[in-house]
């Protein structure tokens, strides 16, 4: 498995991703095709830009042109300040496989090497037991409950917390 920024040319695997139902169940539903173009080139634009770590997931070196699925770390503000905040999604045929765990420990290992983005947290669906199981065998620290807002939706979600910058049993799980 290998992380390579975002490209322009990867639109289809962002509709893939968003804009399909059962991908996006946890998420509220798809989001609009006809917003994924835009949603490409800002992403591009943050990566190149070095403010948002927005990784496809690359699941064999040999075949780079083949996408898994993304892996992010951004920051956003909050009514508490600054948030640090990761999230990942793998497409149906690549899950079951430990991409995304793989994904997330690879861009934690980064922050936690540059030292940066400090405290990361997560916050997957209540649903999604599979990305809540990414988050405890990777040594996040459950915070609460609580509802989120994604894509202009307010969904329920388990809010996750680690270290990046002490996160050294990473590479040990």
């Amino acid at each position: 498995m290998q992380l390579r920024n975002v490209q322009l040319d990867d639109v289809d695997a962002y509709v893939r991703m968003r804009c399909d139902p059962t991908m996006m169940a946890d998420l509220g539903g798809p989001l609009p095709r006809e917003d994924m173009e835009d949603k490409v080139r800002r992403d591009v634009h943050k990566a190149t830009a070095d403010r948002d770590w927005t990784k496809m997931i690359i699941p064999d070196p040999a075949a780079p042109e083949v996408v898994a699925g993304t892996v992010t770390i951004w920051s956003h503000d909050t009514e508490d300040g600054p948030m640090s905040e990761i999230g990942w999604m793998v497409l149906p045929e690549f899950q079951g496989r430990g991409l995304a765990k793989l994904a997330v420990r690879t861009l934690l290992e980064q922050a936690r090497d540059e030292d940066r983005w400090g405290l990361v947290h997560a916050f997957p669906a209540t649903s999604n037991g599979p990305s809540n199981g990414i988050c405890r065998s990777l040594g996040f620290q459950f915070i609460d409950e609580r509802n989120v807002t994604f894509a202009d939706r307010v969904l329920q979600a388990n809010h996750w917390a680690i270290s990046a910058s002490t996160a050294t049993a990473l590479t040990r799980r």
